[in-house]
């Protein structure tokens, strides 16, 4: 997690991480706690990290606490300043990688390759080890410099996933457009998922969906 704004993305996409059996390592930036903190009142802390994850979690993306059920215990959490960590290492085993929100500050921060923090240093891990790395930019609009950093991200084989949602899916609800999002960033990942009703195109007039 970067210090865009956007944690009910972030929250949606670990949730069906976490329902769909993967192993979960987090990291979460300094710029995204105060994000955090801001988009919902939770202070998150290291040494009480499961705690605050799981009341985070709990939550919809209206913050209507207790939600959703979440089992956190299978998580593992890394300091943003920990660049000794398992992921700042190629021999760490991971599938992948998700940066949800991106902040324009942590594309250029990975287009540039400056791994500053623990974020950046796994995204450059994941490109140089050609693992699939999916970066959900949340910003508008977009200047010139941003533009050029996420092409250097595509041609470095990275996917630039914008967290714009659909409306075809028919949502009712602001966490089914959340959710949507959230679907298309594990659609990039190869992740399994039943978040959105996915388009199957028109039959005899009207639509299709499952």
């Amino acid at each position: 997690m970067s210090g865009a704004s956007g944690t009910p993305y972030a929250a949606a996409v670990l949730r069906a991480l976490l329902d769909a059996g993967e192993s979960v390592d987090l990291v979460v930036s300094r710029a995204s706690r105060l994000t955090l903190l801001d988009e919902t009142g939770i202070a998150f802390r290291d040494g009480h990290w499961q705690e605050d994850l799981r009341e985070w979690l709990a939550r919809g993306a209206d913050g209507k606490p207790g939600t959703f059920q979440v089992d956190v215990d299978g998580m593992r959490y890394w300091s943003a300043g920990d660049l000794a960590a398992g992921p700042s290492s190629g021999s760490y085993p991971a599938k992948g990688m998700l940066i949800v929100p991106a902040s324009t500050a942590c594309v250029a921060g990975v287009a540039l390759g400056l791994s500053k923090d623990l974020l950046q240093r796994a995204a450059s891990v994941t490109l140089k080890e050609r693992r699939p790395l999916v970066v959900a930019v949340r910003e508008t609009p977009l200047n010139g410099q941003t533009l050029r950093h996420l092409v250097s991200l595509d041609d470095a084989g990275a996917s630039v996933v914008p967290a714009s949602p659909a409306f075809y899916a028919g949502a009712t609800h602001i966490q089914d457009l959340v959710d949507f999002v959230a679907g298309r960033v594990l659609d990039a990942a190869g992740v399994a998922h039943r978040l959105y009703r996915r388009w199957e195109g028109e039959l005899g007039g009207g639509t299709r969906t499952t």
